[in-house]
Formats: C-alpha cells, structure tokens, sequence
C-alpha cells in the first residue's frame, strides 16, 4: 500500500514556507540597486505592473499545478506528458547549481557573524604591515572593509585562472552551513514546517529594528530623499523594464519547481490563489520595505563619507594657508576656495592636485549590489555606529535567516522529486535519501535554464474541482497570452544581450592598485559556462527524444492483437 503523502500541519506553515524562500537576499541587496539605477521612485512603476501582469499569474499557477498534480517538479510535467519530463529535470538541475553556490553565501554570513563578536571589528582599522611601521599597503589603497574582505575573507586571486589553497576557516563555515540545512529537512515537512516561523519572521523584527535606527542616523533623510525622488525620464529606459521583470521573477523564485514542490504537500482544497497573492504582495512589499532600511543606512554612510572627505580638505588648506582654526567651515569652503584661487594662485595651484572633490550626490549615486552591498558597503555603515557588534550581529544574523529561508525552497525542489521517484526510492534505502520520515533528502550565473510559463496545463474545470471556486478573467487572460508573451520577450533579450556583449567579463581585485579591474574570461572558463548551460537546456531535448524512442521500441515489441 502506498504512503500517504505528508501534509503540512497547517496552511500557515505553507504560506511562511513560501515567504521564507521568496523573501531573501535579492529583496535585501538587488532590489535597492535596481532603484538606485533606474530612477528611485519611478522604478516602482514598471516593478507594479510587472507584478500584476507576471508575478502574480506565474506564482499562482506554479501553486496550482503543484497542489493539483500533488508530485514535484519532474513528476508533474511527467503527468502533463511524458515527453515533458525533461522540463521538470532541468528545473533540477539548475537548482542544484543554484543550492550549490546559495550556500556559501550562507557561509560567508556565518564567517561575518562569528567575527561580529570581536571588539574592535576586525574590519574597522587595516592592520599593520609585517616591520609594524605602518598600515598593509594593500589595504591603505582600498579601505579597511575591502581588504577583510577580498584578503582576510576571499583571500582572493588575482585572475580566475590563478589557483590558490584551501581556506580552511571558510570551509569549515560552508559544512557548517549544509549541516544547518540538513537539521532543517531532516524530517521533512515536520521539520522544515517549524522553521520557517523563524525564517521568515525573525528578518522582519531585525529589519524593523534596522529601520529605527536606521532613521535616526545623522545623513539618513539624504539617502531617502534619493531613493523616493522619482526619475521619470528612466521610464522610457527598457532596461528598467526589463530589470523589473527580472527582479519579479527571481525574487519570487519562479520556474525552479520549489513553489511546486511546497505546494505538492497541502491539501487538495486549499485556496491557493489567495496564497499567490499574499506571498506576492509580502515579498514586493518586503523588497520596498528592506530598500527603505537600506537607503537610510546608506544615506548615512555617504554624508559620513562626504563629511569626512569636507573635513581632510578643511585641514589641507588651513594648514596650507595658516588660516585661523574654525574658520574654514563646510558652509564657507567653496567660497574661501574662490578667494583662495585668485589671491593665491601659485600655491593654490600645488596645494589643488591633493584636494579631493567632495560631492554627496556622486556618494548617493555610487551603486552597488550583491555581495558588495552586503560586506563592504553594509559593514563600511556598521563600523561608524555606536556599538558596532551588536548592529553587525542583528544584520549578519538577519542575512542567515533570510539564505537558509531561501535554501529549504532550492533543497526542496531537489528532493521533492527525488522521493517521488520510485526508481530511486526502490533501489536506495530511506535513511539514503531522507530523514526518519522518508521524505528529503540531504544534498550539499543561476539563469542556467528557466522553464516556460506552464500555460495550458491546468485547464479551468481542474481548478473548480480542486478548490471549487471559478477561474475569473484576469487569470485566463494572463495565462493565455500576456506572461507566455513577456517571457519569450525576456528569453530573447538577454539571448540576443549575450551576443551582442561578445567576449564575456568578469570582475577580478588588483591588490596592487586596491580596486576591482574587468577582465576576459579565459576560453576554458567559457567552455565551463557552455557545459553548464547545455547541462539544463539539453534536459528538455534529450528526455523527449528518450521517451519517443521508448515507446517506439514498446510498440513494435507489443504482441499483434487478434
């Protein structure tokens, strides 16, 4: 007899579930970017309309086929047809790539967190050189924040091509990490059902804490005014367009088979649609909160940094023209600078080279994502408040929740599809490839592949039946041709970006100069990225053509019927 497929205890736990892997760390750390380059305010246009006309439809139908089909990714395209199955194969395969590289970033927090208890924060001061007579060099051509974390974390090389040794201290951390995400599926949604109340509300009390002293950091309200000032000329730009259906579609994590595995496991009758629309809403309403917290922190390091950068000119000339200490102030500086020019303009001129140009605007505009954001910029702010170990511990602590929030989401869209195979369950013994209750299994660019909108495979007369409520208008004319159309739109945009780009760059930390510089991929490295690729892509193909050519042989091997 089979086993009845387990259940969540609870629609709660599906809904946090489902916020816990949608709301990560590209609502913390994209996001913000994405405002800051595409005009502030005015990038919440097309990020609205994105969500109505792709979010919300794609969410929902993910949600549907996953409670209607009540398997994971592979065995719900299989059950759609046959010929299908590489669909849900390659939504695997890319999220392994995607656990396989998500989890260190969750090792990086663990790296940050666990020195976040050191006081002074080893990433405050640069340390001094090897004779004791001054700071790294390397570090002084950068700042304090970069080396600790291109030198004392990455210990990065300088080419891809250049190997280097084992960090021990970080691989400690990354076993430690996938030791977290084993705890959390060990006994599948029992376990997994219980911590996603933390995950999904322990980043929101961080973040309103974040947000109150956030607002009450001197420079705050310059780097809000920044972020809510709209560029209205940025809504003619494409790319904002195109980036904001991006954002939508990453952040939700759609086409990975997660949202269909967590949704394989509610009952039949569960009102899904109000579920798709309520994580939707949560995590756009999330990435607008996060930015909110961000722009402030951000606004104020950039005064911080403006001010300083005021306060060394200030010195440079006092000292260069004995001025009277007090007397040069940030009010009267560009004026004592015109009059300085002309009274002075020989030694005006030797003392000009050494002046910095200060202008907050240009801090403001300094865009930065990704892991920048999180371990330089984030921890450039932290070092210069009050009690900088207890902000770097609540920010680091945050980002944890929110990877291993994330993580549960990628694991079960590998899993899912692992049990319910029985090809696999018959021939490994449970303890193999799950926990107590036989239902996960423990497992170690991400646009590799991203399956289509699943548009006609879940026809009207199913959702009533299952839920027993009527499919309205809005979401047959989103399925039937709006989505299909704006993903197909996606896919070739970045095809033809890619082609158009040429030789692919990466972005590569010249100890000698302190910066990053853009280099070539070398050639091997672009054979990698093709096999990667092809690894999803050719799922599709290759799964369809086994299966004709199966059939095939089952036919002609079929006895003649009398």
């Amino acid at each position: 007899m089979e086993k009845a497929r387990p259940l969540w205890a609870n629609p709660l736990q599906f809904v946090f579930a489902c916020i816990s892997y949608s709301v990560g760390l590209g609502n913390v750390w994209r996001f913000p970017y994405l405002c800051q380059m595409y005009g502030g305010g005015s990038f919440l246009v097309p990020y609205v309309i994105m969500l109505i006309v792709e979010g919300m439809p794609l969410l929902y139908l993910e949600l549907a086929v996953g409670q209607r089909m009540r398997q994971g990714s592979i065995g719900a395209w299989r059950t759609i047809s046959p010929y299908l199955g590489g669909v849900g194969l390659a939504s695997v395969v890319v999220s392994f790539f995607l656990s396989m590289y998500y989890n260190i970033i969750n090792a990086w927090a663990f790296w940050y967190l666990f020195h976040s208890f050191q006081d002074p924060l080893p990433w405050s001061v640069c340390p001094l050189n090897g004779n004791r007579t001054g700071y790294d060099e390397e570090c002084e051509k950068a700042s304090s924040t970069q080396y600790f974390w291109y030198r004392k974390t990455l210990n990065i090389a300088p080419a891809i091509q250049d190997g280097g040794g084992v960090q021990w201290g970080q691989a400690l951390c990354l076993v430690l990490a996938w030791l977290v995400v084993y705890l959390c599926t060990l006994r599948g949604t029992e376990s997994t059902g219980k911590v996603v109340y933390f995950t999904a509300l322990l980043p929101y009390c961080v973040l309103i804490i974040y947000l109150v002293r956030g607002l009450t950091l001197h420079g705050a309200t310059n780097g809000l005014a920044y972020m809510f000032t709209p560029k209205l000329d940025q809504l003619a730009n494409p790319k904002a367009w195109i980036n904001a259906a991006t954002q939508i579609f990453f952040s939700l994590g759609l086409g990975f088979g997660s949202l269909i595995a967590f949704a394989s496991y509610n009952q039949p009758s569960t009102n899904c649609q109000k579920h798709a629309i309520i994580v939707s809403l949560i995590n756009s309403a999330t990435s607008i909160f996060a930015s909110v917290v961000t722009f402030s922190i951000y606004g104020f390091k950039a005064t911080f940094n403006y001010e300083s950068c005021l306060n060394k000119v200030i010195l440079l000339l006092t000292n260069s023209f004995d001025l009277e200490d007090g007397f040069l102030t940030a009010s009267n500086l560009e004026q004592v600078k015109g009059y300085l020019a002309s009274a002075f303009p020989g030694k005006y001129s030797e003392v000009l080279p050494q002046m910095k140009n200060c202008s907050l605007e240009s801090e403001l505009a300094t865009a930065v994502q990704g892991t920048g954001l999180s371990f330089i910029v984030y921890t450039e702010a932290i070092k210069n408040m009050a009690a900088s170990q207890l902000w770097s511990v609540l920010y680091f602590f945050m980002l944890l929740m929110l990877g291993i929030g994330s993580m549960l989401g990628n694991t079960a869209a590998i899993l899912t599809p692992l049990t319910d195979s029985k090809v696999i369950s018959s021939h490994l013994p449970k303890e193999a490839i799950s926990g107590e209750e036989g239902t996960w299994f423990p497992n170690q660019p991400s646009l590799c592949f991203t399956p289509p909108p699943m548009c006609s495979i879940l026809f009207e007369s199913d959702l009533k039946a299952m839920t027993g409520r009527t499919l309205n208008w809005y979401w047959k004319v989103m399925w039937a041709g709006v989505s299909p159309l704006l993903i197909i739109s996606l896919f070739v945009f970045y095809l033809s970006d890619y082609i158009l780009t040429g030789t692919l760059q990466y972005q590569a930390w010249d100890a000698s100069q302190g910066q990053l510089v853009t280099k070539d991929y070398p050639l091997y490295t672009l054979a990698i990225i093709g096999l990667l690729v092809a690894s999803s892509t050719m799922c599709i193909p290759l799964v369809a053509l086994g299966t004709f050519i199966a059939r095939r042989l089952q036919g002609r091997g079929a006895p003649p019927v009398a």
